[in-house]
């Protein structure tokens, strides 16, 4: 004959039960976010070797993004309209990296829509000769800095693990960090932009060219002559020059 459990206990039970799916989750995403893009399969000599899936990428970072949608890691998820995760291919080879939303990208959820954002469309579209659709641009933060402000350490701190892993799940050829503080953050350094651009650096495998952001240029448009040479390295590397 079936034993049932007091009300309280099946109660507990369920709490226990649920606390552990969520862990369990929680452990698995983490899994799959390390192993992006792998998979094992039998060989013809009837051993294992690796080899490259193909992984819906856009379908990780939608589940990413619905995952930390809600975020308040930090006081700037209370200041925000809109969080502004990033768009583009999500198996570009090129992903660009700015610093924060500002008030035209906080109001649509999208990044680098306004005055700045136009300039680095052109230089896509114009420059590179590619659709803004084909790479994927994102910003260190995820949320607005009141009245536009510089980001601040602790607020880096607790965002730059987002950053981190939609790179991981896109696996670009090349980052283009816009601006000091993306590069400064990529790279953990405080090496001036000005010494950091016009040549490659490594993160984590990835190649990283940085160079000046596009809100710079439009005020100092003489700027725009070492971007362009920025650019064509980029260009080359990616074998599109």
């Amino acid at each position: 004959m079936p034993q049932f459990l007091p009300p309280g206990d099946a109660t507990g039970i369920k709490k226990d039960l649920l606390s552990v799916v969520k862990a369990l989750r929680a452990h698995v995403l983490n899994y799959e976010s390390l192993a992006v893009g792998v998979k094992w399969e039998k060989n013809t000599a009837g051993g294992e070797k690796i080899k490259t899936k193909n992984v819906d990428r856009a379908a990780e970072l939608q589940a990413f993004y619905e995952e930390m949608k809600n975020c308040l890691l930090c006081p700037l998820g209370k200041t925000r309209k809109n969080l502004v995760f990033g768009q583009g291919n999500p198996s570009a080879r090129i992903v660009f990296v700015g610093e924060a939303p500002g008030a035209d990208e906080d109001e649509q959820g999208l990044p680098f829509v306004g005055r700045a954002g136009q300039l680095l469309t052109d230089i896509i579209v114009k420059g590179m000769k590619m659709a803004r659709q084909d790479v994927y641009i994102c910003n260190i933060l995820k949320c607005r800095p009141p009245g536009n402000r510089n980001p601040l350490p602790e607020e880096i701190e607790k965002c730059e693990h987002f950053l981190q892993r939609q790179l991981n799940i896109i696996q670009p050829r090349v980052i283009c960090a816009l601006g000091k503080f993306a590069a400064q953050t990529l790279l953990k350094t405080e090496t001036p932009i000005t010494v950091l651009r016009g040549k490659f650096h490594d993160y984590k495998g990835i190649k990283i060219m940085p160079t000046y952001h596009p809100a710079y240029l439009l005020r100092n448009p003489s700027a725009k002559k070492p971007v362009w040479e920025d650019v064509q390295l980029i260009m080359q590397e990616i074998g599109k020059s």
